[in-house]
């Protein structure tokens, strides 16, 4: 374990490799799975906010799901995640070309709203769990990803690498920083 400021990270961030590898597993996590994506209360509030700009993006029937049932829902645990289709979907997906993506990023990139998508999405497959005295950062391994492990062992790059962009939406610069700076360390001290 390593760790950063208030977080405990697996050492799996950094001895493990991954590269989503999205022609394989066809965004498999968007559709499989016990629940929908973990929200947090802030993110909640704001999808709330952006449904109406984010509903042009959304597979029309899902959208019509949502506006039944709500776009989150509490887990088994009583934590908020997305709600989902009778057959695993979360209520968010797109399919293109038979891949499954996001209605809220496809927003984000089309410059229509100003938040990517949930951070449990964009880190995944890293998942987070704060605890009152920490936070955990942890790697999730899970078969359908077996294709993203095997292609970022070919490339020789590890997950925190791969997931540069949303640990620095989550913990900031210097915390990435930190972590890598322990990375390179450990490899020069092979």
């Amino acid at each position: 374990m390593i760790s950063i400021d208030n977080t405990i990270v697996s050492d799996n961030l950094i001895e493990k490799k991954f590269i989503c590898h999205l022609e394989k597993c066809k965004g498999a996590c968007c559709v499989q799975g016990d629940a929908g994506a973990p929200l947090s209360d802030d993110e909640v509030d704001l999808i709330g906010e952006l449904l109406p700009k984010i509903k042009p993006f959304m597979q029309p029937d899902y959208y019509a799901a949502v506006e039944q049932q709500g776009f989150y829902e509490a887990d088994r645990d009583g934590d908020n995640v997305t709600t989902c289709q009778a057959t695993g979907e979360c209520n968010f997906v797109v399919y293109k070309n038979n891949i499954a993506s996001c209605s809220i990023e496809d927003a984000y990139n089309e410059g229509v709203i100003d938040f990517k998508k949930p951070i449990s999405c964009h880190l995944y497959p890293v998942r987070i769990k704060e605890y009152e005295a920490f936070v955990a950062v942890n790697y999730h391994q899970w078969e359908i990803c077996s294709d993203a492990c095997s292609y970022g062992e070919s490339l020789n790059v590890p997950v925190f690498e791969f997931l540069k962009e949303p640990l620095t939406r989550k913990f900031g610069a210097e915390w990435y920083a930190s972590l890598e700076a322990y990375y390179n360390h450990q490899q020069t001290n092979k």
